[in-house]
């Protein structure tokens, strides 16, 4: 055991491009354990992964080395193509996404809501999900950018 401990907890959330409801229900479980195994590749743990047809939520645990920027881009590269090729031909994910740290203390509701997507997404879109998640965790955004 060496000298250098972390707990580098990330919700990220990203949307199929233009918010369409791209990923089928007969499919989404086999995304949602390739973007896992994705996360894995790059050394990272995906500690929950959940969404509905137009946006997945990943609940990562990354080292200190990890950059997210860049494990969230090949993430996105990786299992986009991977779509593609196994499903829809015209599938390509939005180009930006949102992250947000966690405490250590948030990481088991962080799972629980992930898990719950489903649900949620009944009485909830995902614009007004995303707006709520900003403004709760004080990022300042452009409202042209969520339409």
């Amino acid at each position: 055991m060496g000298s250098t401990y972390h707990s580098l907890h990330y919700h990220v959330v990203f949307s199929t491009k233009e918010r369409r409801p791209l990923i089928r229900a007969e499919w989404r479980s086999r995304l949602h354990e390739y973007l896992g195994g994705a996360v894995r590749g790059l050394g990272g743990v995906a500690e929950a992964v959940g969404g509905v047809e137009d946006h997945v939520h990943l609940l990562l645990s990354l080292k200190t080395t990890a950059v997210p920027a860049d494990v969230i881009r090949e993430v996105k590269k990786a299992s986009s193509a991977w779509v593609a090729q196994e499903f829809d031909p015209g599938f390509t994910w939005q180009d930006g996404y949102a992250v947000f740290s966690l405490s250590w203390t948030h990481v088991a509701a962080a799972r629980q809501y992930i898990e719950g997507q489903e649900e949620h997404h009944r009485q909830t879109v995902f614009m007004d999900e995303l707006r709520r998640a900003l403004e709760r965790n004080g990022v300042q955004y452009d409202p042209k950018y969520l339409r």
